[in-house]
């Protein structure tokens, strides 16, 4: 019975790290999901030519002038009716278990327009223990369609 109890600690201590390794993963992976549902956010602000939502979607963007000249400029040139289909997007990271800044490149299009390619500088906040949030940081014009973003 003596040499039962040390294989028994050791498959719960085993239990408890995949735990832990499981919950870790999940938040991460919801990060990539959160980025995903900002970006869309944005870009259906900028869609309905909506340039105050979009400036306050943009952390910080109220404070930059050239933050807030590029999303009027943006949500007038970009207008389009339909509904926004994100048709591909490169996230900023693809793996991360603490903050991170990086640039996302987001392809979108609606029933009216042709594809449009953007970058979105992303800054990921947090760790995987007290949990990760997404700032959206900038949107940039659109680029041509083979660009990548820098």
């Amino acid at each position: 019975m003596i040499g039962c109890l040390p294989r028994l600690v050791v498959l719960a201590l085993a239990a408890l790290a995949f735990l832990a390794v499981s919950l870790g993963l999940a938040r991460v992976l919801s990060a990539n999901t959160a980025e995903r549902e900002a970006i869309e956010r944005l870009l259906r602000a900028q869609v309905r030519g909506d340039a105050a939502a979009m400036i306050a979607r943009l952390d910080g963007c109220a404070e930059r002038a050239g933050c807030r000249a590029s999303a009027r400029e943006n949500a007038a040139r970009l207008r389009t009716p339909g509904r926004l289909q994100v048709v591909r997007l490169d996230p900023s990271t693809s793996f991360s278990l603490g903050g991170t800044s990086g640039t996302a490149r987001v392809v979108w299009r609606t029933s009216r327009r042709t594809t449009v390619v953007q970058c979105v500088r992303v800054r990921r906040a947090g760790d995987v223990l007290r949990g990760l949030r997404v700032e959206l940081r900038a949107l940039s014009r659109p680029i041509p369609r083979t660009t990548s973003c820098p």
